[in-house]
């Protein structure tokens, strides 16, 4: 997991400057009536890591745990994250995703066959659910940054 931690470090490091470009105006348009401005989705990612980390700890202390899922819309829907400043919900999200890095890299080896059912869906292992977190997070972050090719852009760490 060594490797899932220091992949998520480094995609903090680089897209969190990238990020604060942003400003809290662009960050609060949204594209359309139905859809998440840039400051919903980065909710949506701190509401995600949320989640994970309930997961990842639950799932390290006993295997077969069976986790409900969460109404992502109502999350954030409930947080109105388009009234907080940009600046803000970038370093909370950053911090939080550092958090888990730490967490993720010192993660027992004897933990990881762990499983979880979530919403009855699985079982998953624990060595399957942290590093797909962090390909949800890339998924997520390609839809708010103004790049039209992160993947060239970041190639180390979107792979």
């Amino acid at each position: 997991m060594e490797q899932t931690a220091a992949e998520l470090r480094q995609l903090i490091e680089n897209i969190k400057p990238i990020l604060l470009q942003i400003s809290n105006e662009e960050a609060t348009e949204k594209p359309s009536i139905e859809r998440w401005s840039k400051k919903e989705i980065l909710g949506h990612l701190i509401d995600s890591a949320a989640n994970n980390h309930q997961k990842f700890i639950r799932t390290m202390a006993q295997s077969g745990v069976e986790f409900v899922g969460y109404e992502q819309n109502t999350w954030v829907d409930s947080q109105h994250y388009q009234s907080r400043v940009w600046e803000e919900l970038v370093g909370f999200w950053s911090n939080y995703n550092l958090h888990l890095a730490h967490l993720i890299e010192n993660v027992p080896a004897e933990c990881l066959s762990n499983t979880i059912k979530i919403d009855g869906v699985g079982p998953f292992r624990l060595d399957f659910i942290m590093p797909d977190y962090v390909e949800h997070l890339k998924h997520h972050l390609a839809q708010i940054l103004p790049f039209a090719d992160l993947k060239s852009k970041f190639a180390d760490v979107y792979h």
